[in-house]
């Protein structure tokens, strides 16, 4: 009985090295995390054993990802697609996928909304890519444990996991007692405190978007089309102020 590397590699088409493009993208919220090559070896290895792996024409080797930095692909899905040159893998990332430490290989984007000017690059981290870079990371992994994926402590339990069983009752439950402990460390405690309470609020914030499918860039998005406007108009705006 073929086995489902078989099955799938029988529509393949590959190119004279016996390779065939592999995109991946993300199994929660589609972006595309990065483009790499599979041959046979490569999508058996894959399916059995659930982590994206890939052959390297630069080494000329099998390799998987995140075999050294633990920022693994963890299969969900695979297709063909119908000329059978290219394959799309859903997966969940245990970390940043690029080598950058950038959550996706594809956070640059050609600027050219200038007719008749150059077209230049641009990223889409904003103007400091490695405080935008930390907190995807940190999402990154909130969606991984969400999905059932990896543990961080002893006994196999997960953190993330467990507040989301909960419910949304105790997520805001825990949104507010950190919402007040920062509020509190900004009313009299040192910088490190302030700051170490409003990384607890950033996180718990994350689970409860996690919790109800939003994702950071969907909070990007509001704060992006409220740029350049008076903190005190808009708000008055919702409001009806």
């Amino acid at each position: 009985m073929p086995s489902p590397a078989d099955t799938l590699w029988a529509d393949a088409k590959p190119d004279e090295r016996g390779l065939v493009t592999a995109v991946v993208q993300h199994a929660v919220d589609g972006r595309v995390l990065m483009v790499g090559a599979m041959n046979r070896a490569a999508l058996g290895h894959t399916l059995e054993t659930g982590l994206v792996t890939f052959f390297s024409r630069s080494r000329q080797t099998q390799w998987v990802k995140g075999e050294t930095s633990g920022n693994t692909l963890r299969l969900t899905a695979v297709r063909i697609d119908c000329d059978g040159d290219a394959v799309l893998v859903a997966a969940m990332p245990a970390g940043p996928t690029c080598h950058t430490g950038a959550s996706s290989c594809f956070f640059r984007e050609l600027d050219s909304r200038s007719p008749g000017e150059a077209a230049s690059l641009a990223t889409d981290d904003g103007p400091d890519p490695a405080v935008d870079t930390r907190l995807l990371r940190v999402f990154e992994t909130v969606l991984a444990r969400k999905a059932g994926l990896g543990i961080t402590a002893a006994g196999k339990r997960s953190y993330v996991r467990e507040l989301l069983a909960a419910g949304p009752e105790h997520i805001g439950e825990k949104l507010r007692e950190e919402a007040a402990e920062l509020a509190q460390a900004i009313e009299g405690e040192s910088d490190d405190r302030v700051a170490a309470e409003a990384a607890d609020l950033f996180f718990h914030a994350m689970v409860a978007l996690a919790s109800r499918d939003l994702h950071l860039h969907d909070v990007a998005r509001v704060l992006d089309a409220r740029h350049g406007t008076s903190g005190i108009d808009e708000k008055a705006k919702r409001t009806g102020g």
